[in-house]
């Protein structure tokens, strides 16, 4: 689905054009950006992710002189934004948000649909997700071992909700499982809000999700029974960690920017410095703050190796557990 900027953002874009514009590189074919840009983010609207894209793509347009206007393309955990980019051209004015599960799915299925190490540059790291396991408020379980106590006892009879396919969320429940010696059932959807709403339906039990739960949870619909943070998140102080409760294991999935192969460096360096300014402003990091969420910004050449580092360790974690794409 195609959305527009709200007529804010777009007010907002004229601030500070005239010095942008000074700023722009020269190239071949006359100087970067002269048009909008496209910023394709893989998730469904409403959710964080969504959320904090057109925050950064807002303060982005400030940076450029040109807007950058999100287009939202969810499903298949993911991927749909690199997929596409990985086929455009690499003039600049198509990115996409690049999540952890662009270095994952094309691990779990016989036919990749693009190599993450082939088809993509990586731009510019941005921050990184704190995620949870929530359950309605009327749920049985009041912590999180007694869901896997349940879970334990009663194989195959819970129904775990995730954003997708070889996203953070899927690839740490399956570890948790493997860990505990227990058997659930993932159910992917297209993003947050879908997640979130079959769990307030009952269409699932458990929602492994970021924390978009958070509002749900402070109101009193949802039971947050862990984070997978290396310590407790500040807006929940009470609810502990998984290391906490004996499981060896942290997830913070970082997630950043991406265009197609081949940009040109005057152009990956032009947006890299309006990404950097854009994820310090403000307007960004209050949002972050709100999600719980920090700062971790990452200039093109050390995303690029650390995605590289991601992609191999990835892959390693996939073999030994035997993952596929469901």
């Amino acid at each position: 689905m195609t959305t527009t900027m709200p007529r804010r953002g777009a007010l907002l874009l004229g601030l500070g054009a005239g010095a942008a514009a000074l700023a722009r590189p020269a190239l071949s074919q006359g100087r970067f950006p002269d048009k909008p840009i496209r910023m394709v983010v893989p998730w469904s609207p409403g959710g964080a992710s969504d959320i904090l894209m057109r925050a950064l793509s807002e303060q982005a347009s400030r940076r450029l002189g040109q807007p950058v206007i999100p287009e939202n393309r969810s499903g298949a955990g993911g991927i749909l934004g690199a997929q596409l980019v990985s086929t455009s051209r690499p003039d600049g004015y198509i990115l996409t948000q690049t999540p952890i599960s662009i270095f994952r799915y094309p691990q779990m299925v016989a036919r990749p649909p693009f190599d993450p190490m082939k088809d993509l540059t990586y731009i510019a790291q941005v921050t990184g997700y704190l995620f949870g396991v929530a359950v309605k408020a009327d749920a049985p379980w009041k912590d999180f071992r007694e869901l896997l106590a349940y879970a334990k006892a009663n194989p195959g009879k819970i129904n775990y909700g995730t954003p997708g396919s070889g996203t953070s969320l899927h690839i740490t429940m399956e570890q948790i499982a493997s860990q505990q010696g227990i058997e659930w059932t993932q159910v992917p959807f297209r993003g947050a809000s879908e997640n979130m709403q079959s769990l307030l339906a009952g269409n699932t039990q458990v929602c492994a999700e970021t924390s978009a739960w958070s509002e749900l949870v402070l109101s009193g619909q949802f039971r947050l029974l862990c984070v997978w943070s290396g310590e407790r998140a500040k807006r929940f102080p009470e609810v502990p960690t998984l290391k906490e409760l004996g499981i060896d294991i942290v997830s913070t999935s970082p997630y950043g920017i991406g265009g197609p192969a081949g940009m040109e460096p005057a152009v990956v360096q032009a947006l890299e410095s309006a990404l950097r300014e854009a994820a310090q402003d403000p307007v960004h990091t209050a949002l972050l703050e709100k999600y719980d969420m920090a700062p971790a910004f990452l200039g093109s050449a050390d995303y690029t190796a650390a995605a590289r580092k991601q992609y191999e360790e990835d892959g390693a974690m996939i073999r030994r557990l035997g993952l596929k794409a469901s």
